[in-house]
């Protein structure tokens, strides 16, 4: 876990317009100075992002909010109080502090806090907001360990902060703020029951939005081996008959399976646990890929609570062209 020593170090290399890679409770972020737009720009050509993409901007406190955004609306503020630090992400009219190249150029600034310590001592030290998408190439499979950044990135990154496995697992949850009536832009680590519970009335899910958010990307969070989502009980079945035609198949086996025997190159027991199965997605899909598998068959949850975010992941790693059998 990183200390005083390894957390000022850091402030040091964000000062000095560097990149930081940095642990939070859902996934390792690649960090830059949130006002320093030739660092900002940095973390795209790192990652091989398109400059169109936005990011988000990690702040220390809610108390801070005021200061990035241009207003908040009476259904973020008290979103922001119920869950913060937490893995949710608020869309809101962008402050003079916040320069387009972190917003994609677009009027509109996503902000959260995180909850884990070392992120927060790091905001803390370095006085300023950090944007910080995830810590790996653009579309690939998200960071869930310092090791995983490592791997991926390598001499990229100035410093990486090791904070542990992160907690979650799964990226925030975006919610459009704008307004009176807020939307969910992307699923993710508060559940949209959890957040109609506060709101007291039915949230949105769009397919698409006029907002640009990270996430929406046809093709996201996807390992190199090729994605199939198929029914739960054909899963064994069409992975078996893919490995018979020559393929290397990874299978996520559903938890309602019980162990079932499946004749393929790896299998992942899927946890009947969804904050497990969030935790552990990431996870199991570099397992597959550095395992040597070419295909991936698994199934999607049902999709409330945790499972609408691990549902989101599976379709956007199995691409545009994806199709449930």
């Amino acid at each position: 876990m990183a200390g005083t020593s390894d957390i000022e170090k850091a402030a040091g290399v964000l000062r000095a317009g560097g990149l930081v890679a940095l642990p939070t409770e859902t996934v390792y972020g690649l960090g830059a100075n949130a006002e320093d737009p030739a660092a900002v720009s940095r973390i795209f050509q790192v990652k091989g992002r398109p400059p169109s993409h936005p990011l988000i901007v990690h702040i220390g406190g809610a108390e801070q909010l005021d200061d990035w955004v241009q207003e908040v609306p009476a259904t973020a503020r008290l979103l922001a109080e119920h869950f913060w630090p937490g893995p949710l992400t608020l869309v809101l009219r962008r402050g003079r502090r916040v320069p387009l190249e972190a917003t994609g150029g677009l009027e509109t600034v996503a902000v959260r806090v995180p909850d884990h310590p070392v992120a927060l001592a790091l905001l803390s030290a370095f006085g300023g907001g950090v944007t910080a998408p995830s810590a790996n190439r653009f579309g690939s499979v998200s960071p869930t360990t310092a090791d995983d950044v490592r791997a991926e990135l390598g001499d990229a990154v100035g410093f990486v902060l090791d904070g542990g496995p992160c907690e979650v697992g799964v990226e925030s949850t975006i919610v459009d703020a704008t307004g009176e009536i807020p939307t969910i832009l992307r699923p993710g680590g508060v559940t949209r029951e959890d957040l109609e519970a506060v709101l007291g009335f039915p949230l949105a899910v769009p397919t698409s939005s006029g907002i640009r958010v990270p996430g929406q990307h046809p093709s996201h969070y996807a390992p190199r081996a090729r994605v199939v989502l198929v029914e739960p009980e054909k899963v064994v079945a069409e992975a078996e008959q893919a490995q018979e035609l020559g393929h290397r198949v990874g299978v996520f086996l559903p938890a309602a399976l019980g162990g079932a025997e499946v004749k393929a190159h790896a299998v992942v027991q899927v946890p009947g646990s969804m904050a497990a199965y969030a935790r552990g997605l990431y996870g199991f899909l570099r397992e597959l890929d550095q395992r040597g598998c070419d295909l991936i068959v698994a199934s999607l949850p049902a999709e409330e609570g945790l499972g609408l975010a691990i549902a989101n992941r599976l379709r956007r790693a199995a691409g545009p062209r994806a199709t449930e059998v």
